[in-house]
Parts: C-alpha cells; sequence; structure tokens
C-alpha cells in the first residue's frame, strides 16, 4: 500500500514492520498501544488469575507486539520492565490454565474442544503435545475395545 508522506511531529498509524524499520533508523518514536499500560495489564493479569475460562485478551498478538516493541523501543515505553514482567505473568497463567485443561480433557475421554479466546501463539504453543495425546488416546480406544480376544494389561 501507499505510505507516506509523513509530516514531522505528527502521529500516524503504520504497520508494526515500518514502524520497527523507522526506529531502528532513529526516524521515529513509537507509540504503543492503549492496552500496553501498567494499571491496564494488571487489570487483566489480575481478571485471568481470576476467572476459570480464558478472558479475552487485549489484542489477538498481545506477546508478539509487546516482544517486537518491548526488544526495539523500550526507551519509548514508560515502566517497560514491568510491563515486560505483567506480560509474562499473564502468558504463565494461560498456559497453566491450558495445560490444566488440556489435562482434563484427555482424563474425561472428551472428543472435542472448545478453545474461546485463545489467541492463535498460545494454541500452537500446545497443538502439538494436545494432537499427540489425542492420538495415544485413540490407540488405546481401538486396542482395547470390549470383546476382543485380547489379553487386558496393566500400564
Amino acid at each position: 500500500g501507499d505510505l507516506g508522506p509523513f509530516n514531522p511531529g505528527l502521529p500516524v498509524e503504520v504497520p508494526v514492520w515500518l514502524a520497527i524499520n523507522l526506529k531502528q533508523r532513529q526516524k521515529c518514536r513509537l507509540i504503543p498501544p492503549e492496552w500496553m499500560d501498567v494499571g491496564k495489564l494488571e487489570e487483566i493479569r489480575d481478571q485471568e488469575r481470576k476467572e476459570d475460562t480464558f478472558t479475552p485478551m487485549p489484542s489477538p498478538y498481545y506477546m508478539e507486539l509487546t516482544k517486537l516493541l518491548l526488544n526495539y523501543a523500550s526507551d519509548n515505553i514508560p515502566r517497560a520492565d514491568e510491563i515486560r514482567t505483567l506480560v509474562k505473568d499473564t502468558w504463565d497463567t494461560r498456559m497453566a490454565k491450558l495445560r490444566l485443561s488440556a489435562d482434563s480433557f484427555v482424563r474425561q475421554q472428551e472428543a472435542h474442544a472448545k478453545l474461546d479466546n485463545l489467541t492463535l501463539m498460545e494454541i500452537n504453543t500446545t497443538g502439538t503435545f494436545l494432537t499427540q495425546a489425542l492420538d495415544h488416546m485413540y490407540k488405546l480406544r481401538t486396542n482395547l475395545q470390549p470383546g476382543e480376544s485380547s489379553q487386558s494389561q496393566d500400564f
């Protein structure tokens, strides 16, 4: 698409890749998204800890954006270290919830799961584990069907 011309000193929305490129060349100052604020991130973290289900995140790419912006423009983000910690705490809480729900899913031998409010990065993080667990469950179910003449084994 067409970008520019830019007027000095006036904020403008551009793709993240362009903003980081301009920042690396010291041609701009990045303004973080409004959700990247210590107060808002504390609320998100606390809400995530309080709820049993996954809460909606401020951006479907919150982890990716946080990592990029803090790596390349931490000098433009107030209280960057606290923001990094809050996002990591939220991520850890969500991953713990995901592991618990996957464990419950496997133990109850469910056939499908609802993954509301998960981001693609969170799904991809546990996707391999979950598909392998489902594959093992399927193999166990098909090998231990009742009425077959095979002897049972203790695992």
